[in-house]
């Protein structure tokens, strides 16, 4: 059990860290600027600034009852017994419930998979592949000319296997992807070595809130941060000007680079993974099975 002062405390720690990153990017959106790296996780991740600051206990944390927990954690999924403050399972709804469980399905069925890291973040090259939609172009030009970043697509073997990625190929580029994907089959081919796989854990996360609590959501959070700065370094945009050195996936030296940085991240997302497999399968979980 957190006292109030000791929850109060996590709560500050939490909002610091948050605002590291949330300050700078309400301050980028009022003055109209984009920033090609990490705009995309507040974007393409709709989690709003604010949910993310706003802190919530681990699963097994409860408060002690107090005027200030009871304005703070106020919501359906809380309730107070017996002078603690703490979540209520029963509080979801059955579509809640039924949504967790389809988050669960693709958290566990990627974990199964065996995981693959050749692909060496091809995926944003074959998205410019001809000249189609270079999304940056006016913040950060590509760094080798367009024949060469065409060659390069076509010279090596593109295996993209998250859909999100995919639908945003050149139309020209999506029939040379070794993995055929399609939108009602989207979840089908992810697998722990995809670094969207590993960034969506933070989706999942957020999806999942405030049930599996803040400090799971920040490492998500973390997490995605990391693997989306190798993803944009490994791309085909010239970012050095920003502060992000290219990593060369054209050149053995930066394949093998990006590979190792890859494995690494894999291996935290794979952890992850677990932790949020485990805090889900208990929401899911029946009450009589809750109670055992």
């Amino acid at each position: 059990m957190l006292t109030t002062a000791e929850w109060q405390s996590r709560a500050h720690a939490h909002l610091t860290r948050v605002q590291r990153w949330t300050l700078p990017n309400r301050e980028r959106r009022s003055r109209g600027e984009a920033h090609p790296v990490y705009d995309f996780l507040f974007q393409y991740y709709t989690l709003s600034g604010g949910r993310l600051e706003a802190w919530h206990p681990n699963p097994h944390e409860q408060l002690e009852d107090s005027p200030e927990a009871r304005a703070r954690f106020s919501g359906r999924e809380y309730r107070v017994v017996d002078g603690m403050i703490r979540r209520d399972p029963n509080a979801l709804k059955d579509a809640e419930r039924k949504m967790l469980g389809r988050v669960l399905q693709v958290l566990t069925a990627t974990q199964s998979r065996a995981p693959n890291f050749a692909c060496y973040g091809m995926h944003e090259w074959a998205m410019v592949y001809g000249g189609h939609d270079i999304r940056h172009a006016g913040i950060a030009p590509l760094r080798l000319p367009q024949a060469e970043v065409d060659a390069l697509v076509e010279s090596r073997p593109v295996a993209c296997s998250h859909f999100d990625a995919f639908r945003f190929f050149a139309p020209t580029a999506q029939p040379m992807n070794r993995i055929p994907l399609a939108w009602e089959t989207r979840y089908s081919a992810e697998q722990p070595g995809c670094i969207h796989a590993n960034m969506d854990l933070y989706r999942w996360a957020y999806t999942a809130m405030p049930w599996v609590g803040s400090d799971l959501l920040w490492d998500c959070f973390e997490l995605a941060a990391e693997l989306r700065v190798l993803d944009m370094q490994a791309g085909p945009y010239d970012l050095r000007a920003m502060g992000f050195d290219p990593v060369c996936i054209e050149t053995p030296e930066g394949r093998d680079e990006y590979q190792r940085r890859q494995r690494s991240l894999s291996a935290r997302g794979t952890e992850l993974r677990s932790r949020l497999i485990d805090t889900i399968g208990a929401l899911c979980a029946s009450p009589a099975e809750r109670n055992q």
